[in-house]
């Protein structure tokens, strides 16, 4: 059996709270491979180079995780990528709709594909890129949310931006 699992992602910037299911994740799976969406949809911050740079170093810590990146559906890097399983973050009531809607599709996409839920840690639970990013360009302390080279990052496209700085 393969023991290995996808956690696909816009991952704009990677939070502590992404981190914390991809450590779940490791612990329940041989491999797992960060994805790396180049189109989500979203208008994103960082580039797909540059959330790929912050996530290889934020998740260095994890040996048997690696940081890839994709286009397309993540479907279709599952199985590109020999995965069975793909992981997703379950924060709240708030992302179960969202959620529950995806992984139906993908469900009706690729049957083959099982969907696994994983809940962060109770201190990560309110987390996300979006809140960070508008904290970011305000000002806010963000020190008990990324990862220091994302601290550093938003830093610095905030500063290059001419908006106001993240807080260290």
């Amino acid at each position: 059996m393969n023991h290995k699992a996808i956690y696909p992602g816009t991952f704009d910037p990677i939070t502590l709270g992404h981190i914390n299911i991809a450590e779940k994740a490791a612990a329940l799976f041989d491999e797992v491979v960060i994805g790396i969406a180049d189109y989500t949809g979203k208008n994103t911050l960082f580039t797909i180079n540059e959330r790929t740079k912050l996530c290889t170093e934020a998740l260095a810590h994890l040996p048997n995780v690696k940081v890839m990146q994709f286009s397309g559906l993540s479907v279709d890097f599952a199985r590109q990528e020999n995965c069975r399983v793909m992981i997703r973050g379950m924060r709240a009531v708030s992302d179960f709709e969202y959620e529950l809607s995806l992984a139906l599709t993908n469900k009706k996409i690729a049957p083959d594909i099982e969907t696994l839920f994983l809940v962060p840690s109770l201190r990560y639970m309110y987390l996300s890129s979006t809140t960070i990013k508008q904290l970011a360009e305000l000002g806010g302390d963000l020190t008990d949310f990324v990862p220091p080279c994302v601290l550093a990052a938003l830093k610095h496209k905030y500063n290059n931006q001419g908006g106001t700085n993240a807080q260290t």
